[in-house]
């Protein structure tokens, strides 16, 4: 469907700075009835072009005052000692240690860095826009695809469309199409479950993540198989946190409200483990003698809130470095790079056994 839609239809129009609207590389190629590539031979002067062919580009682009992006021409091999990071994750605190391991890793490198935000949940059309207008005047040698875009099908067609290396950090689908750096997400949400179960505590809540984002998904997974297997039937109330502090306050309102309120809480991240001790204090709960809470990520959140949080520290940091030297190490691989980093569960105040 991607691969139709650059070829023959034209993307939703960009904006210039001055609110003009500027036509597309895709845009070129509709018109011209021909591939984005070979728009690409054109604006990057290749050799063994038709003069056929070429009359029928540069009258596009000229008919749409087509303005060439930089992305296009680096596909002719011109590096821009620049990679990218290209983000949709509403927590501050892990967009903030992406940012660092790549920093670090683009400064060992002497590269430059640029950042980028997608809403990656919006239609095809809109993210290929989003996507076009990035690549429009930015050149990168390779870009960091953070979750969720990392299982985004149309924002990794449309790179490998126009040649743009990428790696991704944490994918859960498809994970053998690029290189990639992970932790196991699964296990570490049954790592919760086991460590509250031995607590003594059994009756249990979680606050949910991102429907479109694999990890949340996958971390939810792992806490209830886990619990499903120490007792079968075992239910557990579910609340949407989203990721995020104020969200997920209305997630603890509803999940303690109950008359037989949970006696543990996993939170999929840390914003939302705090949002959940407002909600607490909120209708008169001590954390953790009426409610142990553990959090993810193990981010500056959790040592901001009192009691200190418990919860996953998973290597934000570490994956986003790796994540940018697959892209660095431009040595020939025969396949896919992979890493695979360990989390480790941090005991703080926030849990405490069963009341």
């Amino acid at each position: 469907m991607l691969m139709e839609m650059i070829k023959n239809a034209k993307d939703s129009p960009g904006k210039s700075a001055q609110g003009r609207s500027f036509a597309t590389m895709a845009d070129v190629a509709a018109m011209a009835g021909v591939s984005l590539k070979s728009v690409s031979r054109v604006i990057n002067n290749e050799p063994h072009i038709s003069t056929k062919l070429r009359m029928r580009v540069e009258t596009a682009i000229k008919t749409l005052d087509y303005v060439p992006d930089t992305a296009a021409r680096s596909l002719a091999g011109a590096r821009s000692f620049t990679l990218g990071i290209l983000f949709d994750n509403p927590s501050p605190n892990y967009t903030m240690a992406i940012v660092a391991g790549v920093y670090g890793a683009c400064v060992r490198a002497k590269h430059h860095l640029r950042i980028d935000n997608i809403d990656s949940s919006t239609p095809t059309e809109t993210v290929i826009s989003q996507l076009d207008q990035i690549l429009r005047h930015s050149r990168v040698d390779g870009l960091v695809l953070t979750p969720p875009i990392t299982d985004n099908a149309d924002v990794l067609d449309y790179l490998e469309t126009r040649g743009v290396p990428y790696s991704r950090v944490t994918p859960v689908l498809d994970p053998e199409r690029s290189s990639r750096v992970w932790m196991d997400n699964v296990a570490a949400g049954a790592r919760v479950a086991d460590y509250l179960w031995t607590l003594g505590h059994r009756r249990f809540a979680i606050a949910t993540g991102p429907i479109h984002h694999g990890d949340a998904g996958q971390r939810r997974e792992g806490f209830l198989g886990r619990l499903q297997e120490l007792k079968p039937g075992t239910v557990v109330g579910e609340a949407y946190g989203g990721f995020l502090f104020e969200t997920s306050i209305e997630a603890g309102r509803e999940l303690l409200s109950a008359k037989r309120y949970p006696t543990a809480i996993f939170a999929t991240n840390d914003d939302s483990a705090a949002g959940i001790m407002v909600a607490a204090r909120e209708l008169g709960l001590k954390v953790p003698e009426d409610v142990s809470i553990c959090g993810f990520d193990d981010s500056w959140v959790a040592k901001s809130v009192w009691p200190y949080l418990t919860t996953i520290r998973q290597p934000i940091e570490d994956m986003a470095r790796v994540a940018a030297e697959f892209l660095l190490d431009r040595a020939p691989a025969e396949t896919p790079r992979v890493r695979q980093l360990d989390f480790t569960l941090i005991e703080r105040g926030s849990v405490a056994p069963a009341p």
